[in-house]
């Protein structure tokens, strides 16, 4: 599975699965990254806000794995919302990543954190953000460019007035918590949704139903959770420190049948415990 791949709207390959790099500190990003590597992935995924960028290049850099069988995503941060700071914000993050070039990289929410939760969707903010994106496109800086977090509004917006459609949206989707409308335009206008948090951050191994749907098929409940993904086109960004976790995490070559597809599409999980005050979890939990 980790060899299988999705094409994006300009033609550019994406591994159908990628390594997540959410919370895992710099000192120990590039380890996890080369145990990944080791592992098979092929797709690393990272941020400037996730603050391990160093490390993550390390770990690719010291992977032994040839740069161009390497798919690097990262993120613009949130809080840039005009076209004068992308720039150095791209160049600080090749800096730190130490690459030529970024294969992937989105803006990383439509709004700041610190105002996530508000009504204001920074539309012309997003568009001049997205410019800079789009000259780094074409100076071959980065071979593809995406979003984050965007709602139907907020893509409409760069439709209207860039000149580049998004490859991809980003976005929180798992069994309990799949934003079907969304999902649905996304993939009308031709763009790849990813999913992050594909295990709900790690709640859905308390959730019975989910259990019980993974036992049924002999499957742990991260193999069901990226399985479901994959089934629904979206491509899941899993998250473990554990190589025999990232070795589970890919072993997904089961299908599941379209009745129990049906199943646990219409399951609710929208509690994410310790984690609910994390605005992305918080907007989930409250929709």
């Amino acid at each position: 599975m980790l060899n299988e791949t999705f094409t994006l709207s300009n033609g550019v390959s994406i591994p159908k699965i990628g390594y997540g790099t959410w919370m895992i500190e710099d000192s120990k990003a590039a380890e996890a990254v080369k145990k990944a590597i080791e592992v098979g992935y092929r797709h690393i995924d990272t941020a400037q806000a996730y603050q391990n960028e160093r490390g993550v290049g390390e770990g690719i850099r010291s992977s032994g794995i040839n740069r161009q069988e390497l798919f690097v995503t990262t993120k613009l941060a949130a809080e840039i919302k005009n076209y004068a700071e992308p720039t150095d914000a791209i160049n600080a993050s090749l800096d730190r990543l130490g690459l030529d070039y970024i294969d992937l990289m989105i803006i990383h929410s439509p709004k700041p954190w610190a105002a996530f939760q508000e009504d204001e969707h920074y539309f012309e903010g997003n568009v001049a953000a997205w410019q800079a994106l789009e000259d780094a496109y074409k100076e071959g800086k980065i071979r593809a460019i995406g979003v984050s977090n965007f709602e139907q509004a907020d893509l409409q917006n760069l439709f209207d007035y860039g000149t580049i459609k998004p490859m991809v949206n980003q976005i929180l989707a798992h069994i309990g918590h799949t934003p079907f409308d969304l999902i649905d335009y996304c993939q009308k206008n031709h763009l790849l949704v990813e999913a992050y948090s594909p295990i709900a951050h790690g709640e859905m191994m308390a959730n019975h139903e989910i259990t019980a749907m993974a036992e049924k098929y002999h499957v742990s409940v991260p193999q069901l959770a990226i399985r479901y993904c994959l089934q629904l086109d979206l491509l899941p960004l899993p998250k473990t420190v554990s190589m025999e976790h990232m070795k589970n995490n890919a072993d997904v070559s089961f299908a599941i049948s379209e009745e129990d597809m049906t199943h646990l599409k219409g399951i609710t999980m929208n509690d994410y415990g310790s984690n609910n005050e994390i605005p992305v979890f918080k907007r989930a939990a409250t929709k």
